[in-house]
């Protein structure tokens, strides 16, 4: 990721901008990932843990969020870079609001040891945390390496993830139907399953930015996310 313009002061804190985002990304991944685990293994420990570092990541989106504001008032960066810090701002919101959906999946693990029917695998909801967390993975990837296509086929897997969501969510409906003392297990993965939905939206989100943040045109709502 190349600078187009300004002075020393302001190329240390970009980099230290770039710096940070990346470690909230790292963060925000490693709290999606604890937060199954939990779920799988039903470790309530596990989900104390992500419901209490999700506080550090909503610290580190605030330390951004001052930091590039702070760039762009200062040191009134060329139409390139503005575009990039603009775009990390972006992002950072977007991390955050992963976290929160970290927490939300934590949270229904004590849920889930209240319920009266135990918690079975469901491959659907499992698959969608694979798929979601690949996503956010490769969507940071591509911002490191200002990967414009990298960034375009994450958006292109949120329709799989989508897919997932639909036949989940009616598989989970149907058993619910058929055993009435499955409602809260099937209730709470179907909030589950929202959740991670969503991280994969905001997966593309990332993608969709790192798009706009290398090429300047908008692939938001599908436009021009087939290109190449």
């Amino acid at each position: 990721m190349n600078l187009h313009g300004g002075s020393r002061q302001f190329r240390q804190g970009f980099l230290a901008l770039r710096r940070d985002l990346l470690a909230m990304g790292y963060l925000a991944e490693e709290l999606l990932r604890t937060s199954m685990e939990a779920l799988v293994e039903g470790d309530a420990g596990k989900a104390d843990a992500v419901i209490l570092a999700d506080r550090e990541l909503d610290a580190m989106e605030v330390e951004v969020d001052e930091a590039g504001i702070n760039l762009l008032a200062l040191h009134q960066p060329v139409a390139s870079d503005l575009r990039v810090i603009t775009m990390i701002l972006r992002i950072a919101n977007d991390l955050e609001r992963v976290g929160d959906h970290a927490v939300n999946i934590a949270e229904t693990v004590h849920h889930l040891h209240r319920a009266p029917a135990p918690l079975t695998s469901f491959p659907e909801v499992e698959e969608m945390a694979r798929i979601s967390g690949r996503m956010l993975t490769r969507a940071l990837d591509s911002f490191v390496r200002g990967d414009a296509q990298g960034a375009r086929e994450v958006c292109r897997t949120d329709d799989r993830v989508d897919a997932l969501h639909r036949g989940g969510f009616q598989k989970l409906l149907a058993r619910m139907t058929g055993d009435p003392g499955w409602v809260g297990t099937g209730t709470s993965l179907i909030l589950v399953g929202r959740n991670l939905e969503r991280v994969a939206d905001l997966a593309t989100n990332v993608a969709e930015d790192v798009v706009f943040m290398v090429e300047g045109r908008s692939i938001k709502h599908g436009a021009g996310r087939l290109e190449d």
